[in-house]
């Protein structure tokens, strides 16, 4: 249970550092649907939260170790960071 609470604290966390910036929102929703795992919606949480494993790759290749958790700041500066690679492909 503290850790659905946990969970639950750091969604709504990203959930307001997001929404707090427009310019990234376009962005946001664009790796929620290349990241989130086909089905999402028939499993619980039924939110569009990309795979555990993912997950924990990410955290290791960002932290050394994947028992560290993400913070809102280090989802905002992925987004900000997916937009900019996004945008210099483009070119």
């Amino acid at each position: 249970m503290k850790r659905l609470i946990a969970r639950s604290k750091f969604v709504l966390a990203v959930v307001i550092a997001v929404a707090r910036r427009p310019r990234l929102w376009v962005t946001a929703f664009r790796q929620m649907a290349l990241l989130a795992p086909k089905g999402w919606f028939t499993r619980a949480p039924f939110l569009p939260v990309p795979a555990p494993d993912y997950l924990a790759f990410r955290t290791v290749t960002q932290y050394g170790s994947d028992d560290h958790p993400p913070t809102s700041h280090d989802v905002v500066e992925y987004l900000m960071w997916c937009g900019e690679m996004r945008r210099l492909a483009r070119q």
